[in-house]
């Protein structure tokens, strides 16, 4: 028969339930390999073409003869004979020394740690994860490059789009410039830039945690167009905040509140530029004088 699940392990436990049987007891050929595929892309289920081994007789005369002794023992009408008897005893005691072997380990280990004393006890010592980071040194980008472009490669390598270029540099000395393109490269991008938004958190998330760097991500120019229409739809605001001096942006989402802000703090060094949050939880940015006060 052939069975198909999510993984191989659901597809044996399967098989071996339509056939009454283990797993132990199934000739297995795997047809074909599971995939878990890239934000539902590329998935694929586990199918398997099994069948019964020849020794099932022998099995079911097995458990008939559990089946037997274990009737006998809880009660049946029929007894043992001598031979069952010295094999039933044999075995309990079997079992008793195993269950007492253990318990004579750990009362000689009880007694060896009261008799050692409080002078021969382990050193406590408490490391936090504060401690590691805080003495962490700085990661050099140029030594990453090659690793993280061989991890992307490796990560898109798995997916059903046509990658034809890779490429990692270092963009500033906290930060990676990565570039995806190929012919399927826009595809990447999603609707309304939902894909882009969510490789790029996930590999924000990776690069940051791992090696302290931020990211600039590039997907088949999708960056270089947002910052266009971001630059032109902020020119009209920067010549307000220069007239009156303060200024504010309408809601923005994901990459566009990034660009907006870093070019903003290019342009208003002297300001504050900060983001705020809206009434709907939508994000904006505002420039301002600093409070004097506060200074």
């Amino acid at each position: 028969m052939r069975v198909e699940a999510d993984t191989l392990e659901e597809a044996y436990s399967k098989a071996a339930k339509e056939l009454s049987c283990s797993v132990t007891e199934l000739d297995l050929q795997v047809l074909q390999y599971p995939k878990k595929g890239f934000l539902g892309i590329g998935k694929k289920s586990a199918i398997v073409e099994v069948k019964q081994k020849d020794s099932f007789n022998g099995r079911k005369y097995e458990k008939n003869f559990r089946n037997k002794n274990k009737n006998e023992r809880f009660g049946s009408y029929k007894k043992f004979d001598k031979a069952d008897k010295k094999e039933h005893e044999k075995d309990i005691n079997i079992r008793e020394n195993r269950h007492e072997e253990p318990q004579k380990a750990v009362k000689n280990q009880k007694d060896e740690s009261i008799s050692a004393g409080v002078k021969k006890a382990a050193p406590f010592e408490i490391s936090t994860l504060f401690d590691e980071k805080f003495h962490k040194e700085k990661t050099d980008p140029n030594s990453v490059v090659y690793e993280v472009r061989e991890k992307i490669n490796l990560l898109l390598s798995n997916l059903c789009f046509e990658i034809s270029s890779i490429k990692v540099s270092v963009y500033d000395d906290e930060t990676l410039f990565i570039e995806i393109d190929g012919p399927d490269a826009a595809l990447l991008i999603g609707k309304e830039g939902c894909r882009y938004k969510a490789l790029s958190y996930l590999f924000y998330s990776w690069i940051n945690i791992r090696y302290s760097l931020g990211i600039r991500l590039e997907i088949a120019e999708f960056l270089k167009n947002q910052e266009e229409a971001m630059g032109r739809y902020l020119e009209p605001i920067i010549e307000r905040i220069r007239t009156q001096g303060r200024g504010q942006t309408k809601i923005l989402d994901g990459v566009l509140i990034k660009i907006a802000l870093e070019r903003l703090r290019g342009d208003f060094p002297d300001k504050y530029v900060g983001i705020k949050n809206g009434k709907d939880g939508g994000r904006f940015i505002v420039v301002n004088d600093f409070n004097r006060k506060n200074a």
